[in-house]
């Protein structure tokens, strides 16, 4: 029982801390209780999509051989794209739009706050995805923990033009066009990010894609920020600003640059992490343990530094620009 309560808290603390930062990031955010609200519908989306993805699962292996089919990265791609993906964000975007829709009527809710809403369904999400990673002990702690703001990168282009349509009414009409569109572009980062996750199972050279992951995520995590940006009525963070064509190519490479000196920086400091767990803590004091643990430190931090140092000159470069 102990145990239980244990994975239980693990599963539920660091998506809650994440949507308490967000809450107190937004000036005008709803009550926190009303976020709660909708964190706890997100956990109930993810039994709700888990139980689907089972049907769907029982359907298909009736059809085909949909088992033998997932051997094979094209087979686990085409299983994130019309099963996994289609299904959660579905679920995710029903907890959200259902209720606001029936609420906003009432409260008029803004922009900002039913981004948020969408935020704390997505987390609510992670929340009962992480306790049934734990309660069946196919994932440890720390990559559940590193794993909190996944779901959320996910929804933020469907949470944003869900925010337009239900909290504007200047472009409603367009708006809402927005929201299919955006939930397709959810839907695909999400399969991307799974299959990317995978990708270290399989031989070289299928091996290499993971480390796309973090850049990708990185890129994502940059997204939602803008996103937010917006809806505040924030300038968007502008690193592009090239006059010529050639001046933007140049800096759309160091961007690029940036995302994969940065994003593979965290993950290496992942890798090691994870790496070091499987050791007891007498061995982490062996000589050779230190050094291996110095230089991977020393690298994947210098690695870190060149793009935050390029990510600050592009920014400044491109503040001059515009002031």
């Amino acid at each position: 029982m102990l145990r239980l309560y244990t994975e239980l808290l693990w599963a539920v603390i660091p998506p809650l801390l994440l949507l308490v930062y967000y809450y107190y990031r937004v000036p005008s955010a709803p009550y926190l209780m009303r976020l709660l609200f909708f964190f706890v519908l997100g956990a109930i989306s993810g039994f709700v999509a888990l139980n689907l993805e089972w049907v769907f699962e029982t359907v298909a292996n009736r059809l085909v051989d949909w088992q033998r089919i997932q051997r094979f990265i094209a087979g686990v791609t085409l299983r994130q794209l019309v099963e996994v993906g289609p299904i959660e964000e579905g679920c995710k975007l029903a907890a959200v739009i259902i209720p606001t829709y029936y609420l906003q009527r009432r409260y008029r809710f803004r922009s900002t706050s039913i981004f948020l809403f969408s935020i704390a369904v997505a987390l609510g999400f992670t929340a009962e995805e992480n306790w049934i990673y734990l309660f069946h002990g196919t994932a440890p702690i720390l990559e559940r923990i590193i794993s909190t703001p996944v779901h959320a990168m996910f929804s933020a282009p469907w949470g944003y033009a869900l925010a337009l349509s239900l909290g504007s009414n200047i472009y409603l009409h367009r708006c809402r066009q927005l929201v299919p569109r955006a939930w397709l572009n959810a839907v695909i980062c999400h399969a991307l990010v799974n299959v990317l996750s995978i990708s270290g199972r399989y031989p070289i050279p299928l091996r290499f894609l993971s480390y796309g992951l973090f850049p990708f995520l990185l890129w994502m995590f940059w997204r939602l920020e803008q996103l937010l940006r917006k809806l505040q009525g924030k300038r968007a963070i502008a690193l592009i600003w090239g006059r010529t064509t050639k001046q933007r190519y140049q800096q759309q490479a160091l961007v690029l640059l940036v995302l994969m000196l940065g994003g593979n920086a965290i993950f290496g400091l992942f890798l090691l992490v994870k790496s070091l767990s499987f050791l007891n803590p007498s061995e982490l004091v062996y000589p050779d343990i230190i050094s291996f643990t110095l230089s991977r430190l020393l690298l994947n931090f210098s690695f870190g530094l060149v793009a935050w140092v390029i990510y600050c000159s592009l920014r400044r470069s491109a503040q001059r620009r515009y002031f």
